[in-house]
């Protein structure tokens, strides 16, 4: 088979053709299985749906941090997370199913259980079903709110070159980061830590939000790789800016990893029963190998390889790391959320499987969507110049280890 052959046949019109069938019918699938397993419905589409919402909000928060620092790594990717973030309407539209099935999922929005547990009684002041719905609503208005913004101003200075709207995306990625912070700690209290509403862990949220980064690094560092070969891109990619990139995953992975050790290891030196039963939860009944799993592939493998300076430096190799990554974190959500409703083994239900194709392929269909309606690099952005030389240093070193090996 040819090249050209390889590249029609993953040309992203194509991808996203069968993204959006195979998801339709995967989800539709799903769908009918609600009709005789309404709870495992929901319990399966609150586990794909977040992983797909952190990918968007992952991207929305990578986007901010480059306004804010700058650099080649950030001007090479600025279109995909752009991309990402223009993912958010939908994923708000995708909540919705999550808020019809609440009494499915928290125990908390079951009348006749909250009647009878005294623990619940006096949290029904922050958990309640109106009060879930306003909260959510307010955490999209405000992500849509930067989404839209980043994104209009993006589309001026492209329009225009001017410098003030680089500078009112570094002045409003700032605050937005705070906001997206606060958001996403009350976020993950509502969407996960509330399943089992005996445990509580103050470092929940910002472990959910380094969860997101990850996975947002996740999708851009394969999306790189799959339109490195294109012109207008491989004429920007780098070793250094991909170099940079492999580090900055590293440095996310690191510190999600320390969260999870850290909340793991302070919750079971207090020893405190309705704290440690989250664990016990997740470590019997065949969770504990998925647990052993995830220690290996979520961390320990993907470490190893990304302290490798020639990995971090090839794209290919760099997204097969990263593609790791992105499924290992769909495995741990579906660790952290189901073992809430199935404790005694590892019950796994052909909709855990499905529902993240039906979901993704929708997800990503859109995605692919969005990333098509502008160029893959902005033509006005400060690191440009920055990123261009970075690529003539890489052609020059070439040039010059080829003449030593000729000479």
């Amino acid at each position: 088979m040819s090249t050209r052959a390889m590249d029609d046949r993953f040309e992203p019109n194509r991808v996203r053709t069968w993204c959006l069938s195979g998801g339709a019918i995967a989800l539709i699938v799903c769908i009918v299985g609600a009709f005789f397993d309404p709870a495992q419905f929901f319990r399966s589409y609150l586990a794909a749906y977040l992983f797909y919402q952190g990918i968007g909000l992952g991207c929305l928060v990578i986007l901010m941090i480059y306004y804010l620092t700058g650099g080649a790594w950030g001007f090479l990717i600025r279109r995909f997370l752009e991309a990402g973030t223009r993912t958010l309407p939908l994923l708000a539209l995708l909540l919705i199913p999550v808020g019809c099935g609440l009494s499915y999922l928290f125990a908390w929005a079951r009348p006749a259980e909250v009647a009878a547990d005294p623990n619940l009684q006096w949290k029904q002041v922050y958990l309640n079903v109106p009060f879930w719905w306003g909260r959510a609503v307010l955490f999209f208005a405000v992500w849509l709110g930067l989404a839209y913004f980043l994104n209009s101003w993006s589309r001026k200075q492209e329009q225009s070159g001017e410098l003030r709207y680089a500078r009112r995306l570094e002045n409003l990625s700032g605050p937005g980061l705070v906001a997206y912070g606060i958001c996403i700690h009350f976020a993950a209290v509502d969407w996960i830590m509330s399943l089992q509403t005996t445990f509580k862990s103050s470092i929940f949220g910002p472990l959910m939000a380094t969860g997101q980064i990850l996975t947002g690094m996740g999708l851009v560092l394969a999306m790189l790789a799959w339109m490195a070969p294109r012109p207008a891109l491989g004429s920007a990619t780098s070793v250094k800016a991909l170099t940079d990139l492999g580090n900055l995953l590293l440095a996310v992975l690191i510190i999600w990893a320390y969260m999870v050790f850290f909340q793991f290891m302070l919750i079971w030196i207090a020893n405190l029963p309705h704290e440690v039963i989250w664990y016990l939860d997740r470590s019997r009944g065949g969770w504990q190998w998925v647990a052993w799993g995830l220690f290996l592939l979520h961390f320990a493998v993907p470490f190893f390889l990304l302290l490798l300076r020639a990995l971090k430096g090839n794209a290919v190799l760099l997204a097969y790391v990263a593609g790791t990554l992105l499924f290992m974190h769909l495995v741990f959500l579906d660790w952290q959320i189901l073992p809430a409703f199935f404790t005694e083994n590892l019950a796994e239900h052909w909709m855990d499987f499905l529902m993240p194709v039906g979901l993704g392929g929708i997800w990503f269909g859109y995605y692919l969507w969005q990333l098509q309606r502008y160029p893959l690099l902005p033509m006005h952005d400060e690191n440009r110049t920055h990123a261009l030389r970075l690529r003539w240093e890489d052609l020059a070193e070439a040039e010059q280890e080829a003449a030593m090996s000729h000479g």
